[in-house]
């Protein structure tokens, strides 16, 4: 446990003295929120800020947990890592400490934006709404910090790395339904966008923050929160578990790789 915690902490201090990126962290999601209500209010959606401000706040989890490959990348260049690996040290409880330190910021930059969201309309008649969304951007932290760690252990190398993100990067990110309603792409990204683990992440986090779990099939169809596959409905309640089916789909190669001598 103690070198899990020595690992947290390194990112965490790193991450609690970039002062620019703690600014950013609360101007960046107002400036997104102004520009994506004006392309969601073409939509039927009802609620736009409070839906899209969610989609925000899910889609910044995903990224931050995914800059865990990022300074992965630049321990290993730098040589941090192998020294690290050549200690006396399992490497199960390396990639452990690795992803809750990425889980841990990334869940402390959604409820940053959670608590800004408080103060410009986003309101819930359950105490227990916050802490199921806060919840589910720890369980999301998890899933795509060990999708970073099992990218930067495959890859290995900088250049290559970059390239590698990227492409995965921006296909989910713009195929999720944050950015772009999923009802305006073209009808072959949208049977692209149902192969896309963020969407569900996406639909499920947004249903929990306007609490509709229990709303009719028809009304989550119409917002986008439930998706229909010629004569299947994907209902949010599916979405976590597709999410945890990927979790455990992509990872076993991971588990493989990165603790394998």
């Amino acid at each position: 446990m103690r070198v899990v915690f020595a690992l947290w902490s390194r990112h965490v201090r790193l991450f609690i003295r970039n002062r620019v990126q703690l600014v950013l962290i609360l101007i960046m999601p107002i400036f997104y929120l102004y520009l994506l209500s004006a392309i969601f209010q073409s939509t039927q959606i009802t609620n736009t800020v409070s839906y899209v401000l969610a989609g925000i706040i899910i889609i910044v989890v995903f990224q931050t947990s995914l800059n865990i490959a990022t300074s992965t990348i630049d321990d290993i260049v730098s040589g941090y890592m192998k020294e690290i690996l050549v200690s006396p040290v399992k490497r199960v409880q390396i990639a452990i400490g690795q992803i809750l330190a990425s889980t841990t910021i990334a869940t402390f930059q959604g409820i940053m934006i959670l608590i800004v969201g408080a103060f410009i309309g986003m309101t819930y008649t359950s105490v227990f709404t916050p802490i199921a969304l806060v919840a589910f951007m720890i369980f999301v932290g998890l899933v795509f910090s060990s999708f970073g760690l099992f990218l930067a252990a495959s890859i290995k190398n900088a250049q290559t790395f970059q390239i590698a993100s990227t492409a995965i990067t921006i296909p989910v990110t713009f195929l999720c339904g944050v950015y772009i309603p999923l009802s305006l792409l073209p009808e072959g990204l949208q049977m692209l966008a149902l192969f896309n683990p963020m969407t569900y992440a996406a639909s499920f986090f947004r249903t929990l923050s306007l609490e509709k779990m229990s709303q009719p099939i028809d009304e989550l169809l119409v917002e986008q929160l439930a998706f229909e596959v010629h004569t299947f409905i994907i209902t949010p309640q599916m979405s976590i578990w597709i999410i945890v089916a990927f979790r455990f789909t992509v990872f076993n190669p991971f588990n493989l790789c990165f603790f394998k001598s």
